[in-house]
């Protein structure tokens, strides 16, 4: 088991493959939308990482199948039922309680212009927000509370739901591991030697459209959500 030896090694997804394995993944990739507390873990860049180390995952957790990519499918499948969970239960406390959190106050791990940033991205394209917001960190940590609190069809949430955890999970993974052996094979690279910089490549991908709609998008009227929970009272 891998030992915490700096706050650096919460934005490393190979730290927690070694620390908790198979279920820690899944607790954080449950945890990112299930909790609303995820939005500052490696998402990605850990299911990217996963997929590399995929066979010795499944391997340690169940023992080996024999088969490489019906040890990543596992992987991939299980990963994916999390992130379906997380965002059925961000959805539910969206119907359930979304509302309040407009007048909730700013804490560590809650900030209210994640909450404004999620609704006016699923206002802006609908139903396939469910499905798109997979891929962008912080926006899929709010966004299906947000579907919740505008009161999404439960059918069409649930399918735009699996489709996105679906594709979100199996490209990830699957890009990790076969890249990997892609790499090993034609240029003698193991990318296990070069997670940092994926890591670096994986985050800037991921994290450029949000920070481009946080420094050149619109200024969000907070005062249209405060509007609203006044009209809901």
């Amino acid at each position: 088991m891998e030992d915490f030896t700096s706050w650096k090694d919460l934005l490393n997804p190979e730290f927690y493959i070694k620390m908790g394995g198979f279920w820690l993944i899944l607790f954080i990739v449950f945890a990112e939308t299930g909790l609303f507390v995820g939005f500052f873990l490696p998402g990605d860049s850990l299911l990217f990482v996963s997929g590399i180390y995929a066979v010795d995952i499944i391997k340690e957790t169940f023992g080996s199948t024999g088969s490489d990519f019906l040890d990543t499918t596992i992987l991939a499948s299980a990963v994916a039922l999390a992130a379906i969970i997380g965002n059925e239960v961000g959805y539910y406390f969206g119907v359930k309680a979304g509302p309040a959190l407009y007048k909730k106050q700013d804490t560590m791990l809650f900030k209210k212009k994640y909450l404004y940033q999620a609704h006016d991205f699923f206002e802006k394209h609908g139903a396939l927000a469910i499905i798109m917001a997979r891929f962008l960190p912080v926006v899929r940590t709010f966004t299906p509370m947000v579907a919740g609190i505008v009161k999404m069809d439960k059918k069409e949430f649930l399918r735009d739901n699996i489709i996105g955890a679906v594709l979100w999970s199996f490209l990830l993974i699957f890009a990790g591991h076969y890249l990997d052996k892609l790499f090993m094979e034609q240029f003698g690279i193991n990318l296990k030697q070069k997670l940092e910089f994926i890591i670096i490549i994986i985050v800037l991908i991921t994290t450029l459209p949000v920070i481009a709609k946080f420094l050149f998008g619109k200024k969000v009227d907070h005062s249209k959500y405060e509007n609203k929970d006044q009209d809901s009272e």
